[in-house]
């Protein structure tokens, strides 16, 4: 199967909106029809290239590309230019396609509208996605119509949303989120609403204003949000679902959150490009029951990004490769029709088709999924293996910090020192005391850093790198 077949169902189900962007709206007989233009022209390359924010001809853009029989490839505009041409190099004779091109793209082929027979073939490529590169240089990750059509028939059902359901989309078009959150909500049946560009104020003027009853939001804009409202409650009656993921949320941002939006249901989605959107899920009845626990293990699952979605399995392995017990942290690996694990032709699935997420994380006795950061980032000190994770949800219960990152930084003596780089304020050795106090001396930071604020992606994920090199060149 084709995600072009969304179109086509979408189309067939009725008139109304599908996506909106400011004051222009396209239902889904006017965007089947704009892609369909498109396609004429989309045909001739070899893919298309999206470069820009969230519009309309985004959409356009991407059901083009799939009628065209092309791969979809939305690129980073916020890129410098020397690694935004390194990127276009990779596609020689692409088209490159920006927001400014959609009316003059429709107008030109305004006479050759037919329909077009939709290539069905599920094993081509739909979309190449680059990851963020947070720890080398960014990947071309390759997602085939089946994954796509996997995670949406295996989680979702077609038109299950009220007419008035309306999904405000602010995560940027090149993260797998905003293509997964298109192609869910066009298949549930809930009319897309695009903010080009993040503002806390906008957002939350966006949501009363358009009557929004489902978001999705990295955890920084969410921090953003709730700093910014005055008192306990955001004033969003409509909104009934809010989304987040991407990196690992504070537990103070989320506490408060669930103060600032007490009649939304929150759901906290982990996944990766490469395995075509989420494969677990902490849902609205999880967060409720955890909230409201005095069982510390209950309670706790407000840190796990919940259970395995339908058609998922998740397995947990130490360093010989086998499974581990419950409880025991080890590497995530993954496995499921949705997952992908390719990279520009070359797949790094195992023999059985497990992924390896390069995550570490655990599963509890009922299956929820707590992740504690990615493998590359674990400390080695003295033999000990040490996952910044722990020591920076220790340092977010001190009061007076807001943000921390721990890294490892070199060391004649122990291999690696662990430095906590922190956003906030506070006594060096009343920092190093209070995590003392809650871990081993081992953990605690040999030095505190502090910063105005960390270096982060558009989208939220943490850019350790970075910080390392920053600390590894003034020896802190």
């Amino acid at each position: 199967m084709n995600i072009g077949m969304i179109l086509d169902m979408a189309a067939s189900a009725g008139s109304r909106s599908v996506v909106t962007v400011g004051d222009r709206s396209l239902s889904a007989a006017d965007l089947l029809d704009h892609a369909r233009r498109a396609a004429t022209r989309f045909g001739r390359y070899p893919a298309v290239l999206y470069l820009g924010a969230n519009h309309l001809a985004y959409p356009v853009a991407l059901f083009g590309a799939v009628l065209a029989g092309v791969p979809f490839v939305p690129l980073n505009y916020r890129l410098g230019a020397q690694q935004l041409d390194a990127l276009l190099e990779r596609h020689p004779g692409a088209l490159v396609l920006r927001p400014d091109d959609l009316d003059a793209l429709v107008a030109e082929h305004a006479d050759r509208a037919e329909e077009m027979p939709t290539p069905w073939d599920g094993d081509a490529v739909a979309v190449i996605i680059y990851t963020s590169g947070t720890t080398s240089e960014p990947k071309a990750a390759l997602l085939r119509h089946r994954h796509l059509m996997a995670y949406l028939l295996n989680t979702l059902e077609f038109a299950a949303a009220a007419e008035t359901d309306a999904a405000l989309v602010s995560v940027p078009p090149y993260h797998i989120a905003g293509l997964t959150n298109l192609l869910s909500n066009l298949y549930t049946g809930r009319r897309v609403v695009y903010l080009p560009a993040f503002d806390p104020a906008r957002w939350l003027e966006t949501v009363r204003r358009e009557r929004i009853t489902h978001a999705m939001l990295v955890p920084t804009m969410l921090a953003r949000i709730v700093s910014g409202v005055d008192g306990d409650n955001a004033e969003t009656p409509t909104l009934s679902g809010l989304a987040y993921g991407g990196s690992r949320t504070p537990r103070p941002v989320l506490e408060r959150a669930l103060r600032v939006f007490p009649d939304t249901g929150f759901v906290n989605a982990y996944g990766l490009t490469e395995t075509a959107s989420s494969v677990a899920v902490l849902g609205p009845e999880d967060h409720r029951v955890a909230i409201a626990s005095d069982d510390p293990l209950v309670r706790d699952r407000l840190g796990s990004v919940g259970r395995a979605l339908p058609g998922i399995e998740i397995q947990i392995r130490g360093e010989t490769g086998e499974p581990v017990a419950v409880g025991e942290t080890g590497l995530v690996f993954v496995r499921g029709d949705q997952i992908s694990g390719e990279y520009g032709g070359r797949s790094v699935l195992d023999a059985e088709g497990w992924f390896p997420t390069r995550d570490l994380g655990r599963l509890d006795g009922d299956g929820y999924l707590f992740i504690e950061g990615r493998a590359d980032d674990t400390i080695i000190r003295g033999g000990e293996n040490i996952a910044p994770a722990e020591i920076e949800d220790v340092l977010l219960e001190y009061p007076g910090i807001t943000e921390a990152a721990v890294i490892g930084v070199p060391d004649p003596e122990w291999g690696q020192r662990v430095v906590a780089v922190v956003v906030g304020a506070g006594p060096v050795e009343e920092i190093k005391q209070w995590v003392r106090d809650r871990l081993r001396s081992s953990k605690t930071p040999d030095a505190v850093v502090f910063r105005s604020e960390l270096p982060k992606t558009e989208t939220g994920k943490l850019l350790r790198r970075n910080l390392v090199t920053e600390m590894e060149s003034t020896n802190a």
